[in-house]
């Protein structure tokens, strides 16, 4: 634990972040500090976080010291009491520990935002998009696990089975930060359902995450750019199922990017869902541009987007679910299917940050 609280104190500098706390501080307490109450807002927030992530870490630091003296009296003097004691506290403690490194973790421009998820099955038809629903259901109650709502903005029916595309909005804290460890192409083997012979088939889903925007990024989109078409929704099961054209599909004619919303009432509130929806994409594809450029000029082989197979979900003839970024992998898929993505989210974040920290 306290070599854990050692390198996390390594990712930013204590002192530093004490200086940081007192200027912005003593900026709040200018008699001007108010004429631009936005800007003064967004300087609270971030001063709040700040100390948040200050005030956390000092607390880990004493509970951590609390610990080893406790640890130092069992040692001199055993005592069955005492060290029940002891032990829960050092589980709760270990617990906060693993959520403030967590916190340290999702430290992105984005990570706190909203997630949009896309999910689209690949070729194979039936069995394909039935594998598109056992995501969706995976999804789905990952997000409830953590209390986390979700709007359907867009659903395509599969044919026979599954789905033929769905777009999710999944809102709450840190939802992007966390979800973004989906963005790929995931692979499932088992044996069909679909399949009167019994076969083993092998079936594609990709998943694309983006984070929802706020008004701070400006995305130029052109109406000369747009294609606007209006349809009736239609849902999953039947929910959701308007008489009207409320659903908005739109566009981008410069990008082929198509984006659509029908989870909303009415025609303008699926218009500007689905506008929300397009930024980001287009914002999405700004940033891969610009990290392709900086590749090239390192002379570094970056892979990007959303088609890299990220993990393989195999279920004949034996059971694993595995992650080919991190080689995080468990033998328990049932548990998988049923939303506990946690292990392979705290898997990645931690690789993320080895790629970002070589050293």
């Amino acid at each position: 634990m306290k070599l854990k609280l050692r390198n996390l104190g390594g990712h930013f500098d204590l002192d530093g972040l004490q200086e940081n706390i007192a200027q912005n501080e003593a900026q709040m307490a200018e008699p001007d500090f108010w004429t631009d109450q936005k800007a003064a807002q967004k300087l609270i927030d971030q001063n709040n976080t700040l100390k948040a992530k200050y005030d956390s870490y000092m607390q880990l630091q004493a509970q951590s010291e609390e610990l080893q003296v406790t640890l130092e009296l069992l040692q001199e003097e055993p005592d069955a009491e005492l060290q029940t004691s002891f032990e829960a506290d050092l589980t709760a403690v270990q617990a906060q520990m693993q959520q403030y490194e967590l916190g340290q973790l999702l430290s992105g421009d984005y990570d706190h935002n909203n997630a949009i998820v896309e999910l689209h099955p690949g070729a194979g038809g039936t069995e394909s998009q039935d594998w598109g629903s056992m995501l969706l259901r995976m999804y789905l109650r990952w997000a409830d696990a953590h209390g986390f709502t979700v709007e359907t903005e867009d659903y395509q029916a599969g044919e026979e089975a599954g789905i033929k595309s769905v777009t999710l909005m999944i809102k709450g804290h840190n939802a992007y930060g966390m979800l973004r460890s989906e963005k790929g192409v995931h692979r499932l083997v088992r044996i069909s359902p679909f399949d009167s012979a019994g076969r083993r088939h092998t079936s594609f889903c990709s998943v694309d995450v983006m984070p929802e925007l706020d008004d701070s990024i400006d995305i130029e989109v052109r109406t000369e750019d747009l294609r606007i078409d209006v349809f009736r929704s239609s849902g999953a099961g039947g929910q959701h199922i308007n008489k009207t054209s409320s659903a908005v599909r739109l566009t981008h004619l410069p990008t082929g990017i198509v984006v659509s919303s029908q989870a909303q009432r009415s025609q303008l509130q699926n218009r500007e869902t689905a506008m929300n929806m397009l930024k980001a994409k287009l914002y999405q594809r700004e940033q891969a541009e610009q990290a392709k450029k900086a590749a090239a000029i390192k002379g570094e082989q970056l892979e990007i987007g959303w088609g890299s197979q990220i993990r393989s979900y195999v279920f004949h003839p034996y059971t694993m679910v595995k992650d080919h970024r991190t080689d995080y992998e468990t033998g328990n898929g049932q548990a998988v299917m049923d939303g506990d993505l946690d292990p392979f989210i705290y898997a990645y974040l931690q690789w993320r940050l080895s790629q970002q920290n070589p050293d």
